[in-house]
């Protein structure tokens, strides 16, 4: 979403700083409970599969991602809320401007939307959307965004890298 916004050439006339800042804020909160859900799903399917009642381990690891991926923006917007309250409307517009400045930040953006577009169509491409519940909804796009955001470390990092085409 990054690329979408309006990037002014100063700081002070960044328009939309607070919807900037605040999607910036709740997609990492999710993508960071995506990125926990996982492990979780995981410890559960192995606790559970002691006593025989785990269930498919796909689904299960879905559950605990769509689960971690709203825990972690709910925790985000708390501590969005907490760490900018009070701040001037020049702090709000100056870390947005930072956002958009930022070449990485935008295309870690980028690859991970792509990611949550990618699990959101694996999900309809199953055509199991019969009986899929909230969890497993989200989860599937906050496995995608974590996939996205591991496919924009190897190919920036590992392919290019970590160089743009401007740096020598």
């Amino acid at each position: 979403m990054s690329r979408f916004w309006k990037h002014s050439p100063y700081a002070e006339d960044q328009p939309y700083p607070h919807a900037i800042l605040a999607t910036h804020v709740l997609f990492r909160g999710f993508q960071s409970g995506s990125g926990i859900g996982p492990f979780v799903g995981i410890a559960r399917y192995l606790l559970l599969r002691r006593r025989s009642l785990p269930g498919p381990l796909l689904p299960m690891i879905l559950r605990s991602t769509g689960v971690g991926a709203a825990i972690g923006t709910g925790v985000s917007a708390v501590g969005l809320m907490a760490r900018m309250w009070g701040r001037e409307e020049i702090e709000w517009r100056d870390r947005s401007w930072r956002l958009l400045e930022n070449k990485g930040q935008v295309e870690v953006d980028t690859w991970g939307y792509l990611g949550v577009i990618i699990g959101v169509s694996t999900l309809f491409a199953t055509r199991q959307l019969r009986g899929v519940g909230w969890k497993t909804a989200v989860g599937s796009m906050g496995w995608g965004s974590t996939c996205g955001v591991v496919g924009y470390m190897i190919y920036r990092h590992g392919v290019k890298g970590g160089k743009w085409k401007d740096e020598t």
